[in-house]
């Protein structure tokens, strides 16, 4: 990039006068100052004409100023005001080249242009070089006196102070060394300053407000070149975050976004363009829009500095404060009429200006204390809602009602506290605060209310549970033909009760019609769940239900007194028997029938696996009923056991229970009476010898009692019952404890004293059947179930 794309220049004011609105903002999109934000910096150079400052720019700032040819002899180079940016120096650095002074180009009549140009970039610029002769300090008429003079006179006047550096450059440096010429320098800047005439609130201010000074020399750039170069060199550096604290403008004032830049620059020389005397703003409007500034600024200081102030922010940051509103307006009051009273006479548009100004300050400053009264009110108020509301629901009042009353009372305190903290001046909105208390309240109450409800469902579930789970485990268990009817009818029964209850209960929460509604129809739905649930979980223990009714069945008679078995029953028909009745357990938990309507589960089932002459003929004729997912009129969400799993389930059942039908088929103890005769041959020597012998005769009846109690104990037949391998490992797990078991009873009667025979309690034969009959049905759950068996 060359240097000319670098530093891009334009003319910001020609030579007429005339503002470059199009050039400005063509410059602002090419050096991308919008961007910028505060962090841009803007240098100014003024000083006598063919001085050297555009040369001083061009090598300082590596601009490319247009300089003057010294061979075609000294004449105006630079016309109006030229802008460029400085190339490689950060922040973004912008600097102006004016129109020399006391040019011979426009004569006598150009100390306007002058002026306005050197009052221009002391507005717009955080530093201003100053450039000068050596040989021009201590000289009266020399060093640009004149205009300094005017250009501070009208800074004060005519815009807001800000902390302008100034830097003099002296060129051409003597002999005399720099610590020399600078007390001279500053000497004479600090005449022309107490020379100037200032405005009231400006009599005592130093140079110091407005403006830093620095001085800095340079050798000749025509005799001493490389030294010159130099010299800026370490010039240069001291323009590297120069707005940086500690830099060279490290402490300016009102400075513009660099987005408003260009509409700022505008509105400043069309100002100082309009008025040629530079009397702007008119001397009454001045003095008015100082002092009343002055005034506004004295009040507001001493409203922020008042004891009385501070005592009522302190109040208000520590909780509600009686009376706040009425505090503050006194406060506010006070302050505004002070300021009436000492600017009265001054213009009135700028007075009532400044009064609306200072009453906005004044409202800023004291509004987020009263939107801490009002916080501190607002949260009060619902913490005491939530304590009266609690307390009303403990003491027995309907939902309903006590949320209403609640409200409405806390409300009106809300409201009451409200109006003792209004600041009539201010008139504050502050219905925020009403609304946010309003919706926390009733927040607080749906919240509660959800809490509620929840627990009153929660609490009938539990009851439908408890009402439910058990008897409808007990119909399942006596499954019959009116099982599921007697479901239909607890289930009735209790659901009405609880949507009873429950709608008694919903009656004292403000709740529309469509929400109870739904909450009591979730509520049935919730009692048709628990009835699903417990058949669903009662159908996967349909074998073992069933195994458990055919070994009652098939050992008890009709009476439900222990079988027993001589050796003449109808084995067939008992096992047919009992079969029948598992086969109607089975078809009860097939499907879940909690609706009126019949279908041909029991029709089916009974035909294709107890019908065995029915069952061979349709094998035959037709395919199996019972080759299928589903039941016919019955939907497959109500399906407990499918068709196949029926067949599959009765198939593993009646292997399980096959044992039992062919150990009582076999159960003669009897050996044939040829076998009983070759005992009685073969065994007659061992027979002498036993009746010779008492002793083996009692080693024989303590044995033969022994394996009888653990036969009995250990309910060998009963164990055998579902098969070989799962009788054989159930007597292995039991067969050590109840030997021990035996010996630590055989050691406790042997330890009991004598006691006369006649206190001991017979036995009757009904009271030892139940005991045999219960041993026997413990004895078989553990053997029938398969949790235990593994």
């Amino acid at each position: 990039m060359g240097k000319d794309e670098e530093c891009c220049s334009t003319q910001l004011i020609d030579g007429d006068g005339s503002f470059n609105v199009t050039g400005i903002d063509q410059f602002i999109k090419e050096v991308k100052l919008a961007e910028c934000g505060l962090s841009y910096a803007v240098v100014s150079i003024m000083g006598p004409q063919s001085s050297g400052k555009s040369t001083l720019l061009n090598n300082l700032f590596h601009t490319n100023f247009r300089e003057m040819d010294a061979f075609k002899g000294r004449s105006q180079t630079t016309k109006g005001i030229w802008m460029a940016k400085c190339s490689g120096i950060e922040p973004c650095t912008l600097v102006m080249d004016l129109e020399g002074t006391d040019g011979r180009e426009r004569g006598e009549d150009d100390t306007a242009f002058e002026k306005q140009s050197a009052l221009f970039a002391l507005a717009v610029s955080d530093i201003v070089l100053i450039n000068m002769w050596c040989h021009d300090i201590g000289r009266e008429q020399a060093a640009n006196k004149p205009l300094l003079k005017t250009v501070f006179q009208v800074m004060m006047r005519l815009f807001s102070p800000r902390k302008t550096t100034l830097m003099f450059v002296i060129r051409d440096k003597t002999r005399t060394p720099l610590e020399n010429l600078e007390p001279v320098l500053r000497e004479d800047i600090q005449k022309i300053w107490d020379s100037v005439p200032k405005p009231e609130a400006h009599k005592e201010t130093p140079l110091s407000e407005f403006f830093n000074v620095e001085v800095v020399a340079l050798n000749s750039y025509e005799e001493k070149e490389e030294l010159f170069r130099e010299q800026v060199a370490n010039l240069r550096q001291r323009f590297f975050h120069s707005i940086a604290p500690g830099g060279l403008a490290g402490d300016r004032r009102g400075v513009v976004p660099a987005s408003g830049f260009s509409f700022s620059a505008q509105q400043i020389w069309q100002v100082i363009k309009e008025n040629k005397d530079l009397d702007l703003p008119a001397h009454k409007v001045m003095v008015a829009t100082v002092r009343c500034e002055e005034i506004a600024h004295e009040k507001y200081t001493a409203f922020v500095e008042s004891e009385s102030w501070h005592k009522l922010e302190e109040e208000a940051k520590a909780g509600p404060v009686s009376g706040f509103g009425k505090k503050l307006n006194s406060l506010l009051y006070t302050s505004l009429s002070e300021y009436d009273s000492e600017a009265t006479f001054f213009d009135e548009g700028v007075r009532s200006s400044k009064k609306r100004h200072l009453e906005e300050k004044l409202f800023q400053l004291a509004q987020p204390a009263h939107q801490t009264v009002l916080g501190h009110l607002r949260s009060g108020t619902l913490e005491k809602f939530k304590e009266a509301f609690e307390k009303a629901l403990n003491g027995g009042e309907k939902f309903s009602v006590a949320s209403r009353n609640c409200t409405e009372s806390y409300m009106a305190r809300f409201d009451e506290g409200y109006e003792d903290a209004v600041v009539e001046l201010a008139n504050w909105d502050s219905s925020k605060f009403r609304d946010k208390l309003r919706r926390d309240i009733d927040a607080h109450v749906a919240s509660v209310q959800a809490a509620k409800l929840s627990e009153l469902t929660s609490s009938y579930q539990a009851k439908l549970t408890d009402a439910l789970s058990g008897p409808v485990e007990a119909l399942f268990d006596g499954a019959n033909d009116e099982t599921w009817l007697s479901i239909r009818n607890l289930l009735k029964c209790e659901t009405e009760s609880a949507v009873s209850g429950m709608s008694k209960a919903l009656s004292g929460f403000d709740l529309d019609e469509h929400t109870k509604d739904k909450m009591l129809m979730s509520l049935q739905d919730y009692a048709r769940g628990v009835v699903e649930a417990k058949a669903k979980e009662e159908a996967g223990r349909v074998v073992i239900r069933m195994k458990e009714r055919f070994s009652t069945l098939f050992s008890h008679d009709s009476d439900s007194m222990p079988r027993i078995w001589t050796g003449k029953e109808d084995i067939r028909f008992i096992t047919r028997t009992a079969r029948t009745e598992c086969m109607k357990l089975l078809v009860v938990m097939a499907a879940i029938r909690l609706e009126d309507g019949a279908d041909n589960i029991e029709k089916i089932l009974f035909s294709a696996l107890l019908d065995t002459s029915n069952s061979a003929a349709t094998k035959t004729t037709m395919a199996d009923p019972l080759a299928s997912s589903t039941w016919e009129k019955v939907p497959p969400a109500r399906t407990l056991i499918t068709p196949v799993q029926c067949k599959a389930l009765w198939r593993q059942f009646t292997t399980e229970t096959e044992y039992t039908e062919a150990n009582k088929r076999s159960n003669n103890w009897l050996p044939p009476p040829w076998a009983i005769v070759a005992l009685l041959v073969l065994g007659f020597n061992e027979f002498m010898t036993v009746l010779r012998n008492p002793f083996y005769l009692a080693v024989i009846f303590v044995g033969y009692l022994v394996a009888k109690a653990l036969w009995v104990q250990l309910d060998v037949s009963g164990q055998f019952r579902y098969g070989v391998l799962p009788g054989l490992i159930a007597l292995s797990t039991r067969l050590i404890p109840t030997i021990m078991d035996l010996i630590r009873k055989l050691s406790e009667q042997g330890q009991m004293p004598p006691t006369p025979t006649h206190n001991h309690p017979r036995m009757s034969a009904a009271a030892a059947s139940k005991k045999f009959e219960n041993r026997s049905t413990v004895s078989l759950t553990d053997s029938s179930d398969p949790d235990k068996e593994e």
